[in-house]
């Protein structure tokens, strides 16, 4: 492939952005190279700046869920658009917004729209530390809550030691305040429940972790920590901005049968804009200003143009079997590469979970932080290159979970499977 203008592009960013980008991900550094630079999109494609083009398996990191530049969405924000870009005072689509998530995710019975899964996951967390008089919480190794102060800290030797700072510019006295656990351990949770849980706010997790990979509940885990929460006094949190909408219509609470107290969303309800929202019980979101003490605003939360476009995105996934057709070609997918990698003696397995798939080198099943550290990076990274030397483009990171669309037809599978059996002999 010509990269010629994505090249110069690069050399010309890396001289005026850190790392030459605006997200650390984008920038190659974990599979090595250089990026590829989008010029435009269409349906499960990518078109970068010298004309190239690439299967996505990235979707925006999970909004594109009904495939890129859809012509529905697409003419909800050219409408929106023509009659303003911001107000900075109430549109109705931010009502009708509110009205959809909390008609689709029964848990949430009010909502506040913010503009990133940050803000979002940053508000709930300063929402369960006022409403419960608490100062602790707790997160889960691999899962990834963006890059709020609270959620870049790694625990120490032991699920009840003290957090470290993961990042210079945390304070210690605030990593203090956050302790870790492994995902999918029940005894590691309940052990620090019976020595901190009446001192814990809040417990925050990604139900399908998606930055480790993809990592599934095991069977009863999210179940466990409800009743934990439960017990304690602890709200528990699930951030959706990654599973919501995706692996069910009513995410991942919805599949698997548990009521968070607060659910943080993102990417899909904008359809590829800047949005993010938490949600829950209206006891709790009564208690955030103007209604009540907890401070939080945003100039541009509930902006219309994303409000539009996340709203065509939620009407498209209500049509009868999206999910389950989502699903059934994530399954063809991965199953696929199980087969292409077995044919070339390759130690390969998937996890997958509706439209939300995970890629590790070893054998499987892998459904804990520890086992997917444990995974051939080098082998997935040649297996990186190899793919997108022929036209598909997977997360530039063995710990990155892949997205599939509903653009992602029977043709579009198989031209992946074909380019995978030559790459998995690349990477062997």
């Amino acid at each position: 492939m010509d990269t010629t203008r994505s090249q110069g592009l690069f050399a010309r960013a890396q001289v005026l952005m850190p790392g030459g980008v605006n997200s650390p991900v984008r920038a190659f550094k974990s599979v090595g190279g250089e990026p590829f630079f989008a010029n435009r999109s269409e349906g499960a494609w990518l078109i970068d700046v010298d004309g190239n083009r690439y299967i996505d398996y990235i979707g925006s990191w999970g909004p594109m869920v009904v495939g890129h530049n859809h012509p529905a969405v697409l003419d909800a924000v050219m409408r929106t658009a023509r009659d303003g870009l911001s107000f900075g005072v109430p549109n109705a689509l931010e009502v009708t917004m509110a009205e959809t998530i909390t008609r689709l995710v029964p848990s949430c019975e009010m909502v506040r729209m913010v503009n990133s899964g940050t803000e979002a996951t940053l508000s709930a967390i300063r929402l369960a530390r006022g409403a419960t008089g608490r100062s602790a919480i707790v997160k889960f190794e691999g899962c990834y809550h963006g890059h709020g102060d609270s959620f870049l800290v790694k625990a120490g030797s032991g699920a009840l030691t003290l957090g470290v700072p993961t990042s210079p510019g945390v304070p210690a006295a605030l990593a203090d305040l956050t302790l870790t656990l492994p995902y999918n351990d029940f005894d590691a949770a309940t052990a620090l429940f019976v020595a901190r849980g009446d001192t814990l706010a809040a417990m925050i997790i990604e139900p399908v972790v998606g930055n480790a990979n993809c990592l599934p509940p095991r069977d009863g885990y999210l179940q466990h920590l409800r009743e934990l929460c439960t017990h304690h006094g602890t709200l528990l949190i699930f951030d959706e901005v990654m599973t919501g909408f995706r692996v069910a219509l009513g995410g991942a609470q919805a599949r698997y049968g548990v009521v968070p107290e607060l659910t943080t969303f993102g990417k899909i309800i904008g359809g590829g804009m800047p949005v993010g929202c938490y949600g829950g019980r209206r006891d709790l979101l009564s208690q955030i200003a103007p209604s009540g003490p907890i401070y939080q605003a945003g100039t541009l939360s509930g902006n219309p143009v994303a409000m539009a476009a996340g709203l065509a995105v939620l009407e498209l996934v209500q049509a009868p079997g999206f999910h389950e057709r989502l699903e059934r070609q994530t399954h063809r997918l991965c199953d696929g590469l199980e087969d292409a990698a077995r044919d070339a003696g390759v130690a390969f397995s998937t996890q997958r979970v509706g439209g939300m798939f995970g890629l590790f080198f070893n054998t499987g099943p892998v459904d804990t932080y520890d086992q997917a550290m444990a995974c051939d990076r080098e082998r997935f990274n040649r297996f990186f290159h190899a793919m997108l030397s022929r036209g598909v483009y997977l997360a530039p990171s063995a710990f990155e979970a892949g997205f599939i669309s509903a653009a992602h037809d029977d043709a579009v599978i198989d031209a992946t499977l074909d380019a995978a059996r030559a790459a998995f002999r690349d990477a062997s």
